[in-house]
């Protein structure tokens, strides 16, 4: 198949398929990696060679909403999914995500470990839950805890955050495994309540994004998995400074402004993305949904 050169060989095999399917295609999951996201993901494979000791290196992965945090870490952790151990009591689990609890408590973060990995929930004290994901944790060989939302321990008082903090601390230390929270740039300020647990925690940010070389290859890689039969040009000057400030410097809204456009483009038989298409295309940016909730 000729003439598609602006695409990637993956997304040239559904270029002749119907406007449905394609636009099916187009809204399937997909990872694009980026050199900023490469690099973490580097630091985050260092955690899980890391050989266990008493003071285990920790991270912080610190972005905006929306910003690909969450999808960095999920991409992590499907690398290292959890093994059969037929012989065990236990999967063989190196690598756990879980979500901090809307309302942070020591509880309510054990029973999320727990039913991550489809344990039963004791139903008595704080201490036999912390007991029962010490023993559950040890025997699935955790090396690395993933912690996402980890701001909203910030919804609890002063004295439920140090709780929350020295709960991590001492995971960290009887487990002797490394420890990733991630959350936006609040999860800075809730860290630096503990100087020991601060000390700990090395931030890795995701920046908003900026028109800059970064950018420019960032939507030169989204164009190659945008099933449209024309080059749009996205990298260049007239269409990158429009998506920039429709996307407003984040991965995640970006992602979704040009799967709009490719699915207007697609439909009006236009196939390529263009100021019009960014414009028709029924994109929403976060200012102008905040702006609208603000008149109801």
């Amino acid at each position: 198949m000729t003439g598609y050169a602006h695409l990637h060989p993956g997304t040239v095999e559904c270029i002749e398929l119907d406007v449905e399917a394609r636009i099916r295609w187009l809204k399937r999951k997909r990872w694009i990696g980026y050199p900023r996201a490469i690099d973490v993901l580097g630091k985050l494979e260092d955690l899980l060679a890391h050989p266990r000791e008493t003071r285990m290196p920790n991270m912080l992965l610190i972005g905006g909403t929306n910003n690909g945090k969450s999808k960095l870490i999920q991409k992590f952790s499907e690398c290292h999914p959890a093994e059969e151990n037929p012989g065990g009591d236990h999967i063989i689990a190196p690598v756990l995500q879980i979500q901090t609890p809307p309302s942070p408590s020591e509880a309510g973060f054990y029973s999320e470990i727990l039913l991550s990995l489809f344990e039963k929930v004791p139903a008595s004290s704080t201490d036999t839950k912390r007991a029962r994901v010490v023993q559950v944790l040890r025997g699935v060989q955790l090396k690395i805890l993933i912690i996402d939302e980890l701001h909203n321990m910030l919804a609890g008082t002063s004295v439920k955050q140090h709780q929350y903090l020295n709960m991590l601390k001492y995971l960290g230390n009887e487990l002797q495994i490394s420890i990733v929270g991630c959350g936006t740039g609040d999860l800075l300020r809730a860290v630096s309540i503990d100087p020991q647990i601060q000390n700990r925690f090395i931030p890795e940010l995701l920046p908003r994004w900026e028109m800059n070389k970064e950018f420019r290859q960032l939507l030169m890689s989204f164009e190659r998995v945008l099933p449209l039969r024309k080059p749009s040009a996205l990298h260049e000057t007239q269409l990158s400074g429009k998506v920039l400030a429709m996307c407003e410097g984040t991965i995640g809204e970006l992602s979704s402004l040009l799967n709009a456009a490719a699915e207007h483009a697609i439909r009006n038989g236009s196939e390529q993305i263009s100021a019009k298409t960014l414009n028709d295309c029924k994109y929403v940016s976060p200012s102008d949904r905040t702006r609208l909730a603000a008149r109801i």
